[in-house]
C-alpha cells in the first residue's frame, strides 16, 4: 500500500465517525507519523525462541505501560475466500510475538486486559475506525500508551501489516509503520512483525 493511499485510508476511517476533537488529533499525529513510513523488506528471525525467553527478561522500572488492543486481519477477499482457522490463529500469533518483543527489550511492559474493556472492543467499532476509542480504553487500563495491529490480506501471496502506537495522554499517533508480507504462513506473519519491531519501532528516537 502506498504512503498516499495508506493516508487516505486513514482520514477516511476517520471522517464520520463521533468525537471531532479526538479525530483531529489522530488525523494530525496520523499525518506527521506516516511521513517517515517506508515499506520494508523481510529478513529472519525466530518467534519462537523470542516466545520462550520473554518471560525471564526483567523489565526495567521505567517501562512504559501498554494497552495491547488487538490483531485485526482485514481480508479484501473474503466473499470469495473466508478467514480460514489458520489466519485467525496467526492474529493471535502476532500478539504474542509483538508483546514478547517489547517486554524483552525492558522498556514496556503490558497492561492487563479487563473483562469490560475487552466486551467494548468486541461490540464497538474496529480499532483504530472509532474515532478516539482507543484513547478511551487506554485510560480505562491505566495505560501510557496504545497500540494494535492490522494485517490487509489482498491475496494469498500479498499482505500487509501495520502496526500503531499513540500516546494516551496527547492522544496523538507516536508511531506508525507499514511492511509487506509475502506468503500466507505462520513463519512470513512472525518474521514480517519481528523485522518492523526491531528495525523501526525499537530503533525509532523516543520509542
Amino acid at each position: 500500500m502506498d504512503l498516499w493511499n495508506f493516508w487516505r485510508v486513514g482520514v477516511q476511517h476517520l471522517n464520520g465517525r463521533p468525537g471531532a476533537q479526538k479525530r483531529e488529533r489522530f488525523r494530525h499525529g496520523l499525518f506527521s507519523t506516516l511521513l517517515a513510513v517506508g515499506v520494508a523488506a523481510l529478513s529472519s528471525s525466530s518467534a519462537m525462541a523470542e516466545k520462550s525467553t520473554a518471560a525471564n527478561t526483567p523489565i526495567a522500572q521505567d517501562a512504559v505501560t501498554v494497552a495491547f488492543l488487538g490483531v485485526r486481519l482485514q481480508n479484501d477477499n473474503d466473499g470469495l475466500e473466508p478467514t480460514s482457522d489458520a489466519e485467525q490463529q496467526r492474529l493471535q500469533l502476532l500478539e504474542d510475538v509483538f508483546k514478547s518483543k517489547l517486554t524483552k527489550s525492558g522498556r514496556y511492559t503490558f497492561m492487563p486486559m479487563t473483562d469490560e474493556v475487552k466486551a467494548k472492543i468486541k461490540a464497538g467499532q474496529f480499532i483504530g475506525e472509532c474515532g478516539g476509542c482507543e484513547v478511551d480504553y487506554g485510560r480505562q487500563l491505566g495505560a501510557t500508551l496504545i497500540a494494535w495491529v492490522t494485517v490487509q490480506k489482498v491475496s494469498n501471496l500479498i499482505l500487509n501489516l501495520n502496526v500503531f502506537i499513540a500516546d494516551v495522554a496527547t492522544e496523538k499517533m507516536t508511531f506508525v509503520h507499514s511492511v509487506d508480507i509475502r506468503g500466507n504462513t505462520d513463519e512470513s506473519w512472525s518474521r514480517s512483525l519481528v523485522y518492523l519491531v526491531d528495525n523501526y519501532l525499537l530503533q525509532a528516537t523516543g520509542m
